[in-house]
């Protein structure tokens, strides 16, 4: 191939490449399960039929705990989870219906989608819930925001 093909192919590529848009941002449910620091979160979010929820229009702000925060679990509770009904209590604790940037948050309580409601706060770059921290920045999905976190959630019985 001569240097005077090459060049034109060349350009022709990053021309093309240029054009190229940007993937768009996955669902909040998508971001899950993209995540595997969040495999097991993701697991009981299918398990509990929240998935679709977490795909639909939202807005949400998932406190999504990581994989280690649920080995933290004593077994006992873990065993709680099995009971479709304190499952879906205890996901839709981590969830608020609405769109929460680190901007957003002061310190302040917040009514989650199970009713109850969560203490929030940021203090610079860090982000709390109730007692859990937020590991690492946010993920802005197309239909909410995902944080991780370091400890899994238990909502008030009622």
């Amino acid at each position: 191939m001569s240097n005077r093909r090459f060049l034109l192919a060349a350009s022709l590529l990053a021309l093309l490449a240029g054009c190229a848009t940007p993937s768009a941002p996955l669902s909040v449910a998508d971001t899950l399960a993209r995540d595997p620091q969040l495999s097991t979160l993701n697991a009981l979010v299918q398990q509990a039929g929240l998935a679709d929820m977490l795909r639909g229009a939202g807005p949400y702000t998932v406190f999504a705990p990581t994989n280690e925060a649920f080995a933290g679990v004593p077994a006992a509770t873990m065993a709680e989870l099995k009971d479709p009904a304190r499952l879906k209590a205890v996901l839709s604790y981590h969830v608020l219906p609405a769109r929460m940037v680190p901007a957003d948050i002061k310190t302040v309580n917040a009514r989650t989608a199970n009713g109850a409601e969560v203490a929030l706060a940021r203090t610079g770059d860090f982000v709390t819930v109730e007692d859990a921290l937020a590991q690492g920045h946010e993920v802005i999905a197309s239909n909410g925001v995902v944080y991780a976190i370091d400890r899994v959630l238990m909502p008030p019985r009622r």
